[in-house]
């Protein structure tokens, strides 16, 4: 079996068609319907069924079909690691984060990313669709929360999230050891818009406890949503590890409780690519991000 066999005949796949098969390829068809006959005489089973015009797959052809996308996905999977090795420390990564997660999470490691690490080069993208686009391959790694269960995608637990009060250290709440979440419908709160991911879970939290949030005021930015909480104007539900991070003296962190809105947060990406230097740095930097900001605010 030849590898020009076997690119013919994934093209045939990919095509259910001869002509345009050659076409794909550039060859003639006359070229490409010989080699599949080279290849079925050697294997000594027929690889299609051919019904006039239309062709399909023998069972055959289907076991084929499966170990030739293997091969051919190892096949990429050298390329990649050549030419990761020819850039060294060089090479690109586009991460694909959940709306607000990038102004919660990922803008000062970005930062501190790019000025460690100054030959990579990164994107960030806020998407709703973090694995449908992972898979895609539209973005290289996802962030999103957990779990995700898919075998094309390897999953990695990052942490786990639990969400917080915050309100101002003039506020008669400043006092109390904790806040039960069924309270949440009597404060006055100030909140990201119904569509943000944090609101929605939120949201649905407080759903289950019979009770639909009403935000006294809402805004699309952490920075305003802050200044609202540090003035007085209400309280705000924001993930705890965030919080505890803020250099806010003026801001009280309260626990949430009975119960305490969580969620799992994983990084996805493809399991049958490459993990070139880029990933892999990203993957050990953002690790270690997460893992200084829980240390700090047990420390805190």
């Amino acid at each position: 079996m030849e590898l020009r066999q076997l690119q013919y005949f994934m093209a045939i796949c990919e095509e259910l068609h001869f002509t345009r098969a050659a076409d794909k390829m550039g060859v003639s068809a006359p070229n490409v319907s010989q080699q599949i006959r080279k290849l079925e005489e050697e294997l000594e089973v027929l690889l299609f069924d051919r019904v006039g015009k239309t062709i399909v797959l023998t069972e055959a052809g289907a076991i084929l079909h499966e170990h030739g996308a293997a091969v051919f996905g190892h096949l990429q999977q050298a390329s990649d690691a050549i030419a990761d090795l020819k850039k060294m420390q060089g090479g690109s990564l586009s991460i694909g984060v959940l709306p607000g997660d990038a102004d919660l999470m990922f803008n000062a490691l970005l930062l501190n990313f790019h000025q460690t690490y100054p030959t990579i080069s990164l994107s960030l993208l806020e998407t709703t669709k973090v694995t449908e686009q992972v898979l895609d391959r539209s973005i290289d790694v996802g962030v999103t929360t957990g779990p995700v269960i898919d075998d094309r995608l390897t999953s990695i637990p990052l942490f786990h999230e639990e969400f917080s009060l915050a309100v101002s250290i003039n506020d008669p709440l400043a006092a109390e050891s904790f806040i039960s979440l069924s309270r949440l419908d009597t404060l006055k709160l100030v909140m990201f818009p119904s569509d943000h991911q944090c609101r929605k879970l939120i949201d649905r939290f407080c759903m289950d406890k019979g009770f639909t949030l009403r935000p006294h005021m809402v805004t699309t930015t952490l920075s305003s949503l802050l200044q609202m909480v540090q003035s007085g104007a209400g309280a705000c539900v924001l993930p705890r590890l965030l919080l505890d991070n803020l250099p806010y003296p003026d801001i009280k962190v309260l626990p949430l409780k009975n119960p305490t809105p969580s969620q799992d947060i994983c990084l996805i990406y493809r399991s049958d690519r490459y993990i070139g230097h880029a990933m892999r740095t990203f993957i050990k930097i953002l690790r270690a991000y997460i893992e200084s900001a829980i240390h700090h605010a047990k420390s805190s």
